[in-house]
């Protein structure tokens, strides 16, 4: 035979999709912990997708391509009137959720916002859920909203341990559209093989460049990109469950595979199996709807507030000792050219509630950035350090912390005292003090899209653990149409 023929033998799959169709197939979740923090993570989500529906910008995107389709059975978009195919729905919840930058958050050596999976898990949910009762078959419960939403959130967080698609410019969405895809071809009805199948077609697709994450190009895509990621697993699921084949060395295969195109030909490491971790230590954005490594950071300048308020013209310079990974994607300065380039801008995260007391989403927006100067003049006068122990300690398992500190120095030689904050109110290590302020978030958003009475209803079903999962989602669903 010719050397240079290639021979075709069809390879086992890479141990990788394997391992993700096996977990999500087998794996048994017994932990009440995460159960209870998947119960509060819906909660969370939901409400950032409600907040976001008052903002032009994202509403505009929402909604049939075709005006005035009708799809029997279609899925909901919490918050609106929409009946969409599961395609567009997922599109449209992941959207919402994530607009506002304001969802739960997971940092390692990749990070990314795991709750993003909700856009495939409910609107496949809702739509199977009408399409079993049409059929006279059970529809799908709130409970196997929250497994999937565990397993989504796993997938998504153990692959980011220590795997870093950022080093090479990728963006973490790819991961969205990885777990996405795992779960919403389960919840399809698909086997094992279908689940690698499908997960195949996923690794294909490639990933996005995290060009619109970064100066000088920040822009809003990063804000839709997630309703991408869910909408295209929904649309491969489908694919792989229509009878379409996988592709099982998607990852290996020298030259054509995922690892030599896009991961400088090094192959994924792991650190742990999968099970529930990444749901038990998710980070919840509850104070601000900030890029997560400047919590801390606004969470200071919060505190300094009452000490420098009426002395910003006084201030000579303003010190912030933050970890690596804040220095490396949010740290900039020059103009800021709209919203998303402002709420992944350390600088201006800090300087709003510096001057201002407090940090909303009102915030980023064109209008109150051009009446407020103050924000860049305190921009232009602050020195960005990295602090060691704070990147350390931001890798270790057991920590995890995303540490900020702050001091403010006058032109007269005094200064505020340092204000030093290793862990986010949203952090696992604060979770007693966190979730009643995140049920406050929830409430406050709820109350943006809905009349009383059904707030308080959403609410009353949402804290109630065992009422909600036996909910049928399609019920559950119909709570959210306004």
């Amino acid at each position: 035979m010719s050397a240079n023929v290639e021979l075709n033998n069809r390879p086992e799959p890479d141990q990788v999709l394997v391992d993700i169709a096996n977990y999500v197939c087998d794996y048994e979740i017994d932990s009440t912990e995460a159960y209870d923090t998947a119960r509060n993570c819906l909660m969370d989500t939901l409400g950032c997708g409600l907040l976001a529906l008052r903002f032009p910008e994202c509403t505009k995107l929402l909604g049939p391509l075709a005006e005035g389709t009708i799809v029997p059975n279609g899925a909901r978009v919490p918050g609106t009137q929409f009946r969409l195919d599961p395609v567009k729905a997922a599109w449209d919840i992941g959207c919402i959720v994530r607009w506002l930058d304001y969802n739960d958050t997971w940092l390692a050596a990749e990070w990314g916002h795991p709750s993003d999976n909700l856009g495939a898990i409910l609107a496949i949910a809702d739509y199977l859920s009408q399409q079993n009762i049409a059929a006279g078959k059970a529809p799908l419960t709130m409970r196997d909203v929250l497994t999937a939403m565990i397993k989504a959130h796993e997938i998504q967080g153990v692959i980011a341990l220590e795997n870093s698609f950022n080093r090479v410019g990728l963006c973490h969405v790819l991961l969205v559209r990885v777990a996405s895809t795992a779960v919403a071809t389960k919840m399809m009805g698909g086997s094992r093989e279908q689940i690698i199948d499908a997960l195949s077609q996923a690794w294909l697709d490639g990933s996005s460049l995290r060009t619109y994450r970064h100066s000088p190009n920040a822009g809003p895509r990063k804000s839709w990109a997630a309703g991408d990621a869910t909408s295209r697993a929904v649309r491969l699921a489908d694919f792989t469950m229509r009878g379409e084949i996988g592709y099982p060395s998607v990852l290996s295969a020298p030259t054509w595979g995922f690892y030599d195109v896009s991961f400088k030909g090094k192959e994924f490491e792991f650190t742990r199996p999968y099970g529930n971790y990444v749901m038990e230590n998710i980070l919840f954005k509850i104070s601000f709807p900030a890029e997560f490594h400047s919590q801390t950071a606004a969470e200071a300048a919060v505190r300094l507030h009452p000490t420098v308020k009426d002395r910003l013209d006084d201030i000579e310079k303003i010190v912030i000792h933050t970890h690596e990974s804040a220095i490396r994607i949010i740290s900039k300065s020059g103009p800021l050219n709209n919203p998303a380039d402002r709420d992944h801008c350390l600088q201006y995260m800090t300087a709003v509630p510096l001057a201002f007391g407090n940090l909303v989403a009102e915030h980023y927006e064109d209008s109150f950035h051009e009446a407020n100067p103050i924000i860049d003049q305190l921009r232009e006068k602050m020195e960005i350090h990295e602090n060691p122990t704070y990147t350390k300690e931001y890798l270790e398992p057991e920590k995890r912390s995303i540490a900020n500190a702050m001091q403010v120095y006058f032109k007269d030689g005094s200064s505020s005292d340092k204000i030093e904050i290793n862990y986010p109110v949203g952090h696992r290590r604060r979770r007693e003090e966190g979730i009643p302020l995140l049920e406050d978030k929830f409430k406050a958003n709820l109350a943006t899209r809905f009349p009383a009475k059904r707030c308080k209803e959403i609410f009353a079903l949402c804290k109630d653990q065992a009422k909600l999962e036996a909910t049928p989602v399609n019920e559950f669903m119909e709570m959210l149409v306004i």
